[in-house]
């Protein structure tokens, strides 16, 4: 990084404030390829020791380049710089998954899993599933990623009986539960919007703060019977949710 020519003296060919300076230098290294899609960014202590400013100034640069989508954070990996990304439409006229949706834009879809496996179920997913006390669920919480970068925060519930091995499920949910018969046919989707929690920022990679556009989804098995309750919160600088709907006579 130190041979970085677009770092090399930044202070004295930038104007502004010093996390101002630092970030036009940064820019001018990733306009220039000399840092290139994809490079991870040293630590931030290196940094500062490197171009002779705090921490804080780091941080600061670091964090308007990422809130202006010119750098990633990735939970547990660092600060990379980020692959342009376009703005997708989410499409809601059928029950898709995220792995065939990310396919069909030529991404590959992936997930960082933060909870998989069977519990007993709270008061929300009896009502939800139709199911009892008794009954256990199958609960599926990850990071959904494209080409590596976080796009969405999703947290499924399903009934045991229809999932009893979400342990199994390597990326696509449908994809398994067709293999077991049991892949949904439809589905009913409530939009909002809603705030994301500081821990949700960090896991998507956006600024603290940022909003999210909430999908509740509940999706049925062709006899009726309830299969899903998904909570999916879509990064909204990234998605658009687009919906089809039939217009009959007047």
């Amino acid at each position: 990084m130190g041979g970085i020519p677009s770092l090399s003296g930044f202070q004295e060919r930038y104007e502004g404030p010093l996390y101002v300076k630092l970030k036009l230098a940064f820019e001018a290294a990733i306009l220039s390829e000399q840092l290139a899609q994809g490079d991870a960014l040293p630590a931030e202590r290196d940094i500062s020791e490197i171009c002779g400013v705090s921490r804080v100034t780091v941080r600061k640069a670091i964090d308007t380049l990422v809130e202006d989508g010119v750098l990633v954070r990735r939970h547990g990996s660092g600060t990379f710089v980020a692959a342009p990304v376009q703005r997708m439409d989410q499409p809601l006229s059928r029950a898709t998954t995220f792995t065939e949706d990310m396919a069909r834009r030529g991404l590959v879809a992936s997930s960082q899993w933060l909870l998989r496996g069977v519990f007993m179920p709270n008061s929300d997913e009896m009502m939800a599933l139709g199911i009892s006390g008794n009954n256990r669920v199958a609960r599926l919480h990850r990071v959904r990623l494209a080409d590596g970068i976080p796009m969405a925060l999703e947290y499924a519930s399903l009934p045991e009986t229809i999932l009893p091995d979400p342990e199994s499920v390597s990326n696509s949910l449908y994809a398994h539960l067709e293999v077991r018969g049991a892949r949904p046919v439809r589905a009913i989707h409530r939009i909002s919007a809603q705030l994301l929690t500081d821990e949700e920022t960090q896991l998507l990679c956006v600024p603290t703060g940022a909003a999210a556009l909430l999908v509740q989804r509940v999706a049925y098995l062709a006899s009726g019977r309830v299969a899903e309750v998904t909570k999916t919160l879509y990064r909204s600088d990234l998605y658009d949710l687009v919906a089809e709907q039939a217009i009959g006579p007047a």
